[in-house]
């Protein structure tokens, strides 16, 4: 069998689980195996997943991946160690004594906790969402796990008794995996990345450990949070399966681990992801970045137990590729993904029609929970693929918004955009992004970049992966270049805010009328 230095990846998204097999020397995938993750919708605004459906979904990912290198006649034994990446903020409960969940895992855009969220809001002494942006670097929202485990807390007796008893767990999903794959019961590892739990409003942004004053405010003094470690270091072993004994070395949060994948170390590069939602990274270097127009202050990654940290501004956008799935799922004008593009490239515009798809409220910038989802500007002449082709263009239109207040927090204004995510595959999507932003968008030919950042902090862990830019190979891109006049951009994006404004303060107590 062929004998090469390998690095397996783990990538836990909310739409599916994938593990991918590097190759260190080139960065090539080898093999991958993935599997599709369902979503529940108990109420309207909320989104569950099962965590044993993720952590079953993950083990069988590692097996046939597996499988697939014996096929190639690579032997497995060339996997010299693991990264896991995954989705952010979505929240998981477990019994310490039992090792079973106590709930669903609640999903990152879940719009239950507007309640929560207002309680929590008018808590502050200045009873405003930002007051402990300057802590934690998040406003308080819907969106971050802190609110999630708040309302977990408050509304199911289970996981309040085993709060109360010391037997509650928490942990966003990496904590999950990884206690599980290294053990669960049995020893296993509990423990986050710096990455995840900035994204708790647990954490404190410039300590890196949870901070004890927001744990007061939030009340969790009683639940059991993980050990908060670098992104690039010997998590543990794993304790089963195809790949028993293998070390998870590297821990990203998945939009973190997409802007290690597209090599952005430097201070002032960034990057867009394209996926379920849509995330624009920043990196700030080892400064902390506070925004004035609706942005968040993350942690970008931590390469090591004594690295220094490395910050980022990040701009969040809840639906993205969620939107494309939901005109497939919900109204059934498309029958895949892959036809949304075919289908809005049957017409030239979206004959003046605005989509915005604000299904759980909106996120950066303008963090408004109680927007919903609208489309303004319909007329006898719109058809499904005016709709379809409004639905991409939202995308463009939420990523021109997050643009235009990281140029103004950052004062060095982007001259081009590097993107990443199962949506870039979409071309015309991509050449409406340049349109719409004004500048080239840069994609790579090879889009598994969120893997990859992954896979690079755990083999740049044990040696095996280089990060010195010199030892980095380049990789080949398409650039889309704009093709509109200034004039014509900023007419539309002028309607566009006009339609956000119009999805704004709709569901005012957070109860949807019948």
């Amino acid at each position: 069998m062929e004998d090469r230095i390998l690095i397996g990846s783990v990538d836990q998204g909310t739409s599916s689980s994938r593990f991918l097999v590097f190759d260190s020397k080139t960065a090539e995938v080898v093999t991958y195996h993935q599997v599709e993750i369902k979503q529940f919708y108990p109420e309207q605004g909320w989104c569950d997943e099962d965590p044993l459906e993720i952590l079953d979904s993950v083990k069988l990912c590692i097996e046939k991946a597996v499988d697939n290198l014996t096929e190639l006649n690579i032997n497995p034994k060339s996997i010299k160690a693991i990264g896991v990446t995954n989705q952010r903020e979505t929240t998981v409960v477990w019994d310490k004594v039992t090792g079973k969940p106590l709930y669903n895992a609640i999903v990152w855009l879940d719009g239950r906790t507007t309640k929560t969220v207002s309680t929590l809001v008018q808590k502050t002494p200045t009873q405003t969402s930002t007051y402990w942006q300057s802590r934690c670097g998040l406003p308080i929202t819907t969106y971050f796990s802190g609110s999630k485990l708040r309302w977990l807390l408050d509304n199911v007796p289970e996981v309040e008794t085993a709060a109360r008893q010391g037997r509650c767990m928490f942990g966003t999903v990496d904590s999950w995996l990884i206690w599980n794959l290294t053990g669960g019961l049995d020893n296993g590892v509990f423990a986050t990345d710096v990455t995840n739990a900035s994204r708790t409003m647990l954490m404190n942004i410039e300590t890196l450990a949870w901070d004890d004053e927001l744990i007061r405010f939030f009340e969790v003094e009683h639940v059991l949070l993980p050990e908060i470690r670098s992104s690039a270091e010997i998590y543990g072993k794993l304790a089963d399966g195809p790949l028993k004994g293998l070390p998870i070395s590297g821990v990203l949060g998945d939009q973190q681990a997409a802007l290690v994948g597209q090599l952005c170390f430097s201070k002032g590069q960034a990057k867009n992801t394209y996926g379920t939602g849509c995330f624009l990274l920043y990196n700030t270097g080892s400064e902390i970045v506070q925004s004035n127009l609706g942005l968040l202050t993350t942690v970008a990654y931590k390469l090591g137990k004594d690295a220094p940290p490395v910050y980022a501004l990040e701009g969040s956008v809840a639906i993205a590729g969620a939107c494309i799935r939901w005109l497939r799922d919900n109204l059934g004008i498309i029958s895949d993904s892959a036809e949304s593009e075919t289908l809005a490239a049957t017409v030239d515009s979206t004959a003046g029609c605005y989509f915005v798809p604000a299904f759980t409220g909106l996120f950066c910038p303008h963090w408004q929970p109680d927007a919903r989802g609208t489309i303004c500007g319909l007329s006898t002449c719109t058809t499904k693929a005016h709709i379809v082709r409004a639905a991409l263009e939202a995308v463009c239109y939420q990523t021109r918004e997050i643009l235009d207040a990281m140029n103004s927090d950052s004062g060095i204004p982007l001259a081009s955009l590097q993107v990443d995510g199962g949506m870039t595959q979409n071309s015309l999507l991509m050449q409406m992004q340049a349109d719409l932003v004004g500048i080239p968008v840069v994609r790579p030919s090879m889009p598994e970049t969120t893997a990859l950042g992954a896979a690079m902090a755990a083999g740049y862990c044990i040696g095996v992966w280089s990060l010195n830019p010199e030892d980095l190979s380049a990789i080949t891109t398409d650039v889309f270049k704009p093709l509109i006049s200034e004039e014509e951009r900023d007419k539309r994006f002028k309607r566009w805010t006009d339609a956000v404004e119009r999805s704004k303060h709709w569901d005012t107590l957070g109860e949807d009328t019948e």
